[in-house]
């Protein structure tokens, strides 16, 4: 199998890259960006002579077409829309079997922030959303959308634990990627950069969609902010989560949740300083006229912020995995946890980030190019990532030493 991946030398992409070269049936991992010297340097980190450097405008849709026309699976690891809707539109209409990790539902998009989506003309976002999936299943494309930690392992375990029960209630994933507890002693909101900073602060501002008494309602991101114990897996830490966008695909392929959120994990303090931010209205996005220029307050404020965010050295980090299930199984209340603490490889220079995120979307990409996940049109991890498949899913993680630990039991009433 010949696998291609763009954004491949990012530091998610490149783990992304590295995971396939372990594998004795992938022959061919191309890896594309703009810059030609930042996809040799990702090679030689990779260190496979599978790995073939393309330097592509991927914005350029027909050469996007032709280099996907010579690989059996492409991998999507790049944080924003514009890029990652330009490369799906390319993908189903070159009939390219697709892995996207993008905090997104392409087949119902998200309506704020858009980050230069472009449109097809005359499309509305749900209208564009439709046209792929419809495309993908008349050109025989399987897109796995939303496939990294969050969406992605996130939804995988959700949607096991969905299927454990006889009948569901109620589900919420809190997950996150934060600094080691010593490392975010030197940053800022205890907080460090492991994924794009802007795409973080577009999901803290964004309104969003969650089931509250069984009924699909809109909300402010960062509500429901709640502190939490964990205490599994060697570790025991205080926490705290607020609600995110990151999982939107449950609001439509699970519509018998009667409650439904994804939250954001962070270490205590840094939601105060988020809401702070916001209060004073440094996250906003239209601009305000300062000494006769217009400056948008969001820009200004990612400018000063981003070099005090960035690792330092011998810093590391932590994503950071609690997701709840509950219902009904032989008649009795259960509840159904996943739990996950995942650290940096620090041998290999490998964020727990880049882990945790690269490695399921390799997995994934890996079965569809086996013809272990056949569903075409755009198809959620919760609905591909089951059974057999799911076994297979969770032990390739174990041999990379990603665990996740699964308890269950019934509910006192």
């Amino acid at each position: 199998m010949k696998i291609l991946v763009f954004g491949g030398s990012g530091g998610i992409g490149r783990a992304v890259a590295w995971h396939l070269a372990q594998d004795d049936e992938v022959k061919a991992i191309g890896i594309v960006g703009r810059r030609k010297e930042a996809l040799d340097k990702a090679k030689e980190w990779i260190h496979s002579d599978k790995v073939i450097p393309q330097p592509l405008d991927i914005l350029n849709r027909e050469e996007t077409k032709k280099l996907m026309g010579l690989y059996d699976v492409g991998v999507i690891a790049l944080p924003d829309r514009r890029t990652s809707y330009s490369l799906v539109q390319s993908a189903v209409e070159a009939g390219l079997d697709i892995v996207d990790m993008l905090e997104e539902y392409h087949k119902r998009p998200d309506a704020y922030e858009l980050e230069g989506l472009e449109l097809p003309n005359g499309m509305s976002l749900n209208e564009y959303g439709d046209w792929l999936h419809d495309t993908a299943v008349k050109n025989d494309v399987t897109f796995v959308d939303g496939m990294g930690f969050a969406p992605g392992l996130s939804n995988v375990t959700v949607g096991e634990g969905i299927r454990k029960l006889d009948q569901v209630e109620t589900a919420v994933a809190r997950v996150g990627g934060i600094p080691s507890k010593e490392a975010a002693q030197n940053h800022p909101l205890r907080y460090m950069i492991t994924w794009a900073f802007e795409h973080v602060l577009r999901e803290y501002m964004v309104k969003l969609n969650v089931v509250k008494d069984g009924e699909v309602v809109e909300v402010d991101a960062l509500i429901d902010r709640e502190p939490f114990t964990f205490n599994r897996l060697g570790v025991d830490e205080e926490l705290e989560c607020a609600v995110t966008p990151g999982m939107p695909s449950f609001i439509f392929t699970r519509p018998e949740l009667k409650e439904f959120a994804e939250k954001t994990v962070r270490w205590p303090g840094h939601f105060d300083g988020i809401q702070t931010l916001k209060e004073c209205g440094l996250l906003d996005l239209d601009p305000v006229e300062f000494q006769g220029r217009e400056i948008a307050p969001r820009e200004l404020l990612l400018s000063l912020i981003t070099p005090r965010l960035q690792p330092l050295e011998g810093e590391t980090d932590v994503c950071v995995m609690w997701n709840t299930v509950t219902g009904t199984k032989d008649g009795q209340k259960v509840r159904v946890d996943y739990y996950m603490w995942d650290e940096a490889d620090t041998e290999l220079g490998m964020s727990g980030m880049a882990r945790v995120t690269g490695f399921p979307c390799a997995i994934t990409a890996k079965l569809v190019a086996a013809g272990k996940i056949t569903q075409k049109g755009i198809v959620a991890p919760e609905d591909c990532i089951e059974g057999g498949v799911y076994d297979e899913f969770m032990a390739e993680l174990e041999k990379r030493n990603v665990k996740i630990l699964e308890e269950s039991g019934e509910v006192a009433e």
